[in-house]
Parts: C-alpha cells; structure tokens; sequence
C-alpha cells in the first residue's frame, strides 16, 4: 500500500493500522527512511532508538490477536531532549548531561506508552530550553526543513521539524515562553502549549518550574486533540498537576474572537498579512470579531526575563558535576563546581544563571524579582477582564518569519524580542495553540512558514481545537 505520508493524520493512520491494511512495523520503517534521507542535513534528531522495531513487531502482534492496544497503537513520536525516557540518554541539548541516562519515565512517556505510541528518537533542543532558534543546543543548531539556510525556533525547534520533514507523525515538546508554537509556526505545523498544569511536569528537565508545559506538535489540530487527551490529567508526582474537565463540543459556531491590537510597524509585513487575511476569512464565516488591547503586554517581556532567569538559577544549581552528569576535577570541590559548569553549560545558560542570580541576590530581590510577580498577577488580571467579553484571543506568533542562521546569536535582546506575541501566555498559565496561516491569495508570493495564536481561558482546550479545526476548514483551500 502506498501512503502519503503528507496528508496521513493519526486517526488515519491508527485506523490503518487497526484495521490491518497497514502494520506498525511498515508505517515505522517509512518515518526511519525519511529520517536517514534527511536528518544528516536537519539535525532534527539526536538520536535515533534502535529499539523502535521491536515495538512495533509486538504492537502488531497485540494487534494480530485482537488485544486492545490503545489510541495511539503503532503512531511514531519524537520526543524532545528534556523528557525522560528510561534507559535512554535525556541531555536536555547541553554538554552538561550529553551521556546522562533516564532512571524513570515521565509521566507523560508512561501515557503514551500506556496508549502504544511508538518513540522514534529524541529531538535536538536549545540547551536547557534556553533559546528562540535551536541554534544553541551543544550538538549542533536545527535547520528548518522549509529553507536550511533558517532557523526552524526554539527551543522545541528539533520537534517540529521533525514532524515537517515527516520524521515522526508528532512530537512532544516544551514551553516556557513560546518554545512549542514559535517552533511550529517557523516549520508549519500545528503546536500546543496547554494550560499550566493541564500535563504533568514529572520527568521533564526544568528550566522555568512555574513557566514549564510540556505539549504536543502535529500535522493538524485533530491529531493535537489526540495527544493531548492522552497525556493530559492529574498526576500525584506533579503537585501542580490538574484533572481537565471534558466540556461539551459546540463547534464554535458562536464564538466572540478578540483580535490584539499592537504595533504594526514592528511587526513583518508577512506577518501582519497573514493575520489580516486570516481575520478576513473568519468574518466571512460570520464570526464576531472585536479589536482588545492588552496594556500589560508592553511589560511582559522584561516580566518573564527577570521570572525565567530566576527560576533558571536555581534550577541550574542542581548540575554541579556530583549528583550526575559531567564531572571535571580540580584542585578542590569548588573548584570542582567551578571547571565543570564552565565546561558543561553553553554561553545562553551561563547568561542566565548570572541574570537570575542578580535579581534574586540582596537588595535586588524586590527591586526586580518582587515587582515581576506583581506584574505577573497584572497580566493574568487583565487576561481575566478581556476573557469575559470573548472566547478566543487572536495574535501573531512572532514578530518574523523564520530568520536566517546566526543572524541573531550576536544580539540577544533581539532574540528574545521574538517571544513577545508568546511570553504572556506562560505568564498567565493560559492554553495557546500555534497553527499555519496563508498569506493572501497572490500567486508567486515566496512564502515563508507563518503561524496564527489562538488564546483560550484557563482549561479550555476545548475551544482552541474547536476554533482550530474550523479555522483549519476554512483555510484549506489556500496553500500554504
């Protein structure tokens, strides 16, 4: 059977294979070719599992005799390099942890195991998740599988394109501050960063602990929806973890859609074209669509990189060359501390950990730290007020398309200028998928992957796939 792996969407895909026309084992072995074909001049992937077959041969034969084996049985998942999978190396893209291996699954790799996913590899990261681009990772930057001489963002840059180089039918990856929908929206694909607490956190490296949402990318929303369903509930090793309710589908039909007001000029004219087209399409489909403003978004930004770096320094301080990971000696145990982290962590994670180290020392404390948590309570206020006038909020992902290779390493503001669309969303602990956008109907138009945010109260994942599969709908007639 010939399959178009393109189109091909899990539901797809597990009914295939369900059905038997398709075994885990054949669907596996295309994704490892493309791999093989391509990876070399990506460097999506870190690594490639060798035990991958052996899960599909046993899939198939679970299937064979008709036992149950789950939603997600024989459907090949990346998974990026900060979550924990037992027995393999989880180096979180730093020289720190390059041969570190799991003791424990994550929770949410027990889940999707639980539901047979199949883990193909695991995808290459901006070190500690520190980064806009994934050209910060110890092993290499990530090229965008659209136009290798570009960023495909960060730092789930290595997952996303995966799944549009057609490495892996999804991936998981993480968000501090954009890390899942930047990347999506650079390489085309859809990205979910979920509701703070909505997926646990155990067994996933942490960078920014209040900040940190693991989530899934995938070819459309239906195939997000899926996953998410799978890795989404209460955990009792993430205290912070929360059981979802499962609302009622209303399809979206009567949604109220809030469209940001912002800085035009600051913002490429691909960008600004796409959201303006999208908007014209959702009105021609009757929506209601209301101009808001969001005044603390001005202040987010300089919130979220006083509140990142802080937690990053303390976080980081667990990577002292004793407990695991490098180890380098010298002539004392400070200087055992010292020569290990100047050998191990790369020159992003050292900027932070001194950045986040100066506003949590004395006398700094309240002058940074403390008014960025009263900032903080602003932003998730103010998000709050505007939620009770409308269903979703709509917003650009980035301010650009995808930027060329090393074209911001030398300018790290400029960097982070990148996450300003994203960076609330985390701020407040709110839900926020990425999805492709077409620019306009003008024919020869060099197009550059762009993505449209789609924001929803707390919880309400819900509405961000009914919002995004009818979005979806009306799109599809316009490539991308």
């Amino acid at each position: 059977m010939i399959i178009d792996l393109k189109n091909l969407t899990i539901r797809e895909a597990r009914g295939l294979i369900k059905n038997r026309e398709v075994s885990a084992r054949e669907l596996l072995s295309i994704y490892q070719e493309n791999i093989q074909k391509k990876n070399k001049e990506i460097n999506a992937f870190l690594e490639v599992f060798d035990d991958a077959f052996s899960r599909a041969d046993f899939l198939d034969k679970e299937i064979s005799a008709g036992r149950e084996v789950g939603d997600l049985a024989g459907i090949p998942i990346a998974i990026k390099d900060n979550i924990l999978i037992k027995g393999k190396i989880c180096s979180a893209g730093s020289k720190i942890l390059e041969n570190y291996r799991a003791v424990y699954d994550a929770t949410v790799i027990k889940k999707l195991r639980e539901a047979g996913a199949i883990f193909i590899g695991r995808t290459n990261m901006d070190e500690f998740a520190m980064g806009s681009s994934t050209e910060n990772s110890a092993f290499g930057p990530t090229k965008n599988p659209y136009d290798t001489e570009r960023v495909p963002g960060g730092s789930s840059g290595g997952s996303a394109a995966a799944v549009a180089m057609q490495g892996a039918m999804a991936a998981l990856g993480s968000d501090t501050g954009g890390s899942i929908r930047l990347p999506a929206a650079f390489c085309n694909v859809v990205g979910l960063k979920p509701t703070y607490g909505a997926v646990s956190r155990y067994g996933l490296i942490a960078m920014a602990s209040s900040l940190d949402q693991i989530g899934p990318i995938t070819k459309d929303v239906e195939d997000t929806e899926i996953v998410f369903n799978v890795i989404k509930g209460k955990d009792k090793f993430d205290s912070t973890s929360t059981e979802t309710k499962n609302y009622k589908s209303d399809g979206a039909n009567d949604y109220t859609l809030g469209l940001l007001r912002y800085d035009r000029e600051a913002v490429d004219k691909e960008i600004n074209e796409a959201i303006d087209f999208s908007v014209s399409v959702l009105k021609d489909a009757g929506y209601k669509i209301v101009e808001i403003s969001l005044d603390a978004l001005e202040y987010a930004l300089a919130c979220y990189y006083i509140i990142q770096p802080a937690e990053v320094s303390s976080n980081m301080a667990r990577f002292d060359g004793v407990k695991y990971g490098l180890s380098l000696s010298g002539d004392n145990l400070l200087d055992d501390y010292l020569k290990t982290r100047a050998e191990g962590f790369g020159e992003e994670v050292k900027r932070r950990i001194m950045l986040g180290t100066y506003v949590l020392s004395s006398g700094y404390y309240d002058k940074y730290y403390g008014r960025a948590q009263k900032v903080r309570m602003l932003i998730k206020k103010e998000f709050e007020k505007i939620f009770k006038d409308v269903n979703v909020i709509i917003t650009p992902v980035s301010t650009t398309p995808p930027f060329k290779l090393g074209e911001k390493t030398d300018d790290p503001l400029k960097m982070y200028l990148s996450d300003i669309f994203t960076v609330s969303v985390n701020l407040a602990g709110l839900p926020a998928i990425s999805i492709p956008a077409p620019i306009s109907l003008r024919e020869n138009l060099k197009r550059l992957p762009v993505g449209i945010q789609f924001i929803a109260p707390w919880f309400r994942e819900d509405v961000l796939f009914n919002i995004g599969k009818k979005y979806e709908q009306l799109i599809s007639g316009f490539s991308a």
